[in-house]
């Protein structure tokens, strides 16, 4: 399993410090900023399956090793599960981690579809969903998230559903949860005082953590302190953070550091986390091998200290993160 390195926060993270998630290959339709001009029109199946295979194998090449994937995420576990069975020398390589608790409802559609997928965090929708999993991956992840976790979802009381978890991780797996919202903090806290049989049943958390939104940071360090994995997704807040979007004053400070140091704005935004001691993989959700080739960059990235803190002026209240990532079109 991935481990962060016993390094100070401006040292260079490696590769293997970056994953790679499928969100916005797997399907369709997602919230990434200009997803227009980075995936081919009509965007079937077999001209996603492709994208999501050269994306793979890219970041196999790069020196990738975590691949990150979501039974909501379309067809992606489908995708990835197949690129496996083609390479079966690469399963003792890599890590793959899924989620389970959103059930994708789109039917292919990038838009004009009221609801792209459904939450739901009972143990038939596990029971379901493990199931499938482990059939279109051709086996079981090392990492098993519960996905898109608030304080107030039954996954952090009901006890039916822990003892599931607690014998998925008796197979093996890492049980964990990724967490999305203003109270991401508050969430993996909760988390971290859940135990089965006087056990803690979590071990790994998937939350957002980028320069606009970094309020989970002080939670994220207790998780990381307490011996769990800790993945940072959404970087680059769903594309906000990448050159063509990095426009209004509220980027500038990122934007000068680019200029003068000659990196890309996402390659930046994402050295940003993994420079963070607690930060073990940072996901690339790269659309594109050209994207995927810039946000790898940040692996080149030495950071000083004062680099970093120039850049915290960027974060916005959380609350307000939220409202503007909820107002993002599927597309």
């Amino acid at each position: 399993m991935p481990t962060a390195p016993a390094t100070g926060p401006a040292a260079a993270p490696s590769l293997a410090r970056f994953g790679l998630g499928t969100a916005a290959v797997g399907r369709p339709g997602y919230i990434t900023l200009g997803r227009e001009l980075d995936l081919p029109a009509g965007r079937t199946v077999e001209a996603m399956r492709e994208r999501t295979h050269d994306l793979l194998d890219a970041a196999y090449a790069a020196g990738v090793r975590y691949f990150d994937t979501a039974r909501s995420y379309g067809r992606a576990e489908e995708f990835v599960g197949e690129w496996l069975a083609a390479r079966p020398r690469l399963a003792s390589e890599v890590v793959i981690g899924s989620k389970w608790g959103y059930t994708y409802t789109a039917d292919w559609r990038a838009s004009g579809v009221p609801v792209h997928e459904v939450k739901e965090h009972s143990t038939a929708v596990f029971d379901r969903q493990i199931k499938e999993t482990r059939q279109l991956l051709g086996g079981l992840p090392q990492v098993y998230l519960v996905h898109s976790v608030t304080p107030d979802s039954p996954a952090l009381g009901d006890r039916a559903l822990h003892e599931r978890l607690a014998a998925l991780a008796a197979e093996g797996v890492r049980i964990g949860l990724s967490t999305s919202g203003p109270a991401q903090a508050a969430t993996v806290r909760a988390a971290l005082e859940v135990t089965v049989a006087g056990r803690p049943l979590f071990a790994a958390v998937q939350s957002t953590w980028n320069l606009l939104e970094p309020s989970a940071g002080p939670a994220l360090a207790e998780a990381h302190a307490a011996g769990w994995l800790v993945v940072v997704k959404e970087g680059m807040a769903n594309g906000r953070l990448a050159d063509r979007n990095a426009t209004g004053p509220g980027t500038a400070a990122l934007r000068e550091l680019a200029a003068r140091t000659g990196a890309t704005c996402d390659a930046l935004a994402l050295a940003a986390a993994a420079a963070r001691p607690w930060a073990d993989i940072v996901l690339s959700g790269a659309a594109t091998p050209e994207q995927l080739a810039s946000n790898l960059s940040a692996a080149g990235l030495d950071l000083a200290a004062a680099d970093l803190a120039a850049l915290t002026v960027l974060a916005e209240p959380a609350e307000a993160y939220w409202r503007s990532r909820a107002a993002l079109p599927w597309e």
